[in-house]
């Protein structure tokens, strides 16, 4: 079944053809934004063909494509080979459009971008973003403090390593292979962490909860990325704020004292303590944005909004600042919304061209 959402307006006919996970199509006609079924990864030939098929029924003759910044996903090539011009929007960017398209806010936004990976300008790791969003316009405002990523993909799966990668970070690596001694490759991961060595650094929101995961020992190895913080969220009862527990400087948000607190911490114990410290911080980031730029809106989306403590916290934290905050509705705050997102931002930018 396909999605429609009605839109406040009549737009041009743009699409956005989806993110490489979980992907999904967007076609703007109209005054209504439809999005297809969840055609699946972009990895198979089957999710491909059922990717065409979708754009076809869809939008037969678009005004303009959206698709990701990332060059090698099948959507990506697609886009560019058509006669249509293509536009290309970060997927944080069009986490945060998503979001606006739904309420029907074509102005400015706050945006919290919370995920595990989106590609940013110069082929960097982003997924924990602090943007402001103004329909087309999209200004980095700041980002989650950088970790290195031992392992690239690998450690989505793993959450020890991100672990590791925080011990490093503390000074501690060398507590690595003692903490992490039946895992093959952790006798010599803080050596590799310390040369860089497949290790890119991301900001990812994704990869700071399995950090926090591996520290406390909540599926150090994980079935499927997300496992393990779907864990971690279930094991909250009272989130609490740990005192000091992350630094905001420059635009960063540094969560390295909470991490440091949850070393040799009892799992329940710390999962209400690193919910309660991150959302005190996001909400603090938050605010300070909106204080700075005038803009009263927040708007949250990426696949960490699934956390419903997450969420519920930082809805109520916003509320009590006087600030709106906005969360998808009918469409996936993860990454089944990024076609809609890419569309509205389609839809302005033809809009504007006239």
């Amino acid at each position: 079944m396909h999605t429609a959402i009605p839109l406040p307006r009549a737009f041009p006919d743009v699409l956005g053809v989806g993110a490489f996970l979980k992907n999904t199509v967007c076609a703007i006609q109209g005054s209504r934004a439809v999005i297809s079924q969840p055609i699946g990864n972009l990895d198979s030939a089957e999710a491909i063909v059922g990717f065409e098929r979708a754009v076809a029924e869809l939008s037969p003759r678009p005004r303009l494509i959206a698709h990701d910044l990332h060059p090698d996903f099948h959507s990506t090539r697609w886009a560019l080979a058509q006669s249509a011009p293509a536009l290309a929007v970060q997927h944080h960017h069009a986490h945060i459009a998503a979001v606006a398209a739904e309420h029907g806010v074509a102005g400015p936004v706050i945006g919290l971008a919370l995920d595990g990976f989106g590609l940013g300008p110069g082929n960097q790791s982003w997924g924990g973003e602090l943007l402001w969003v103004d329909g087309a316009e999209m200004r980095r405002l700041g980002h989650l403090a950088l970790l290195p990523q031992p392992g690239g993909d690998l450690a989505a799966r793993q959450p020890w390593r991100m672990a590791a990668a925080a011990l490093n970070r503390l000074g501690r690596g060398d507590e690595t292979a003692r903490r992490f001694a039946d895992q093959p490759a952790a006798g010599r991961l803080d050596r590799i962490i310390e040369r860089g060595l497949g290790c890119p650094p991301t900001s990812s929101a994704g990869r700071l909860f399995d950090a926090a995961c591996g520290l406390l020992g909540v599926f150090p190895v994980a079935q499927f990325e997300g496992q393990a913080p779907i864990a971690l969220e279930g094991l909250v009862t009272a989130p609490r704020l740990l005192d000091g527990g992350f630094v905001l400087r420059d635009g960063v948000l540094d969560c390295l004292p909470l991490l440091a607190a949850l070393i040799d911490r009892e799992a329940a114990d710390g999962a209400d303590l690193f919910h309660g410290t991150l959302i005190a911080g996001l909400l603090e980031w938050a605010g300070r944005a909106a204080q700075e730029t005038g803009v009263g809106r927040v708007a949250m989306g990426g696949g960490c909004f699934f956390n419903r403590i997450l969420r519920q916290g930082l809805v109520d934290g916003l509320r009590a600042r006087r600030l709106q905050p906005l969360l998808p509705l009918a469409a996936s705050p993860g990454d089944p919304g990024v076609s809609l997102g890419q569309a509205w931002v389609a839809a302005l930018t033809a809009e504007r061209a006239g």
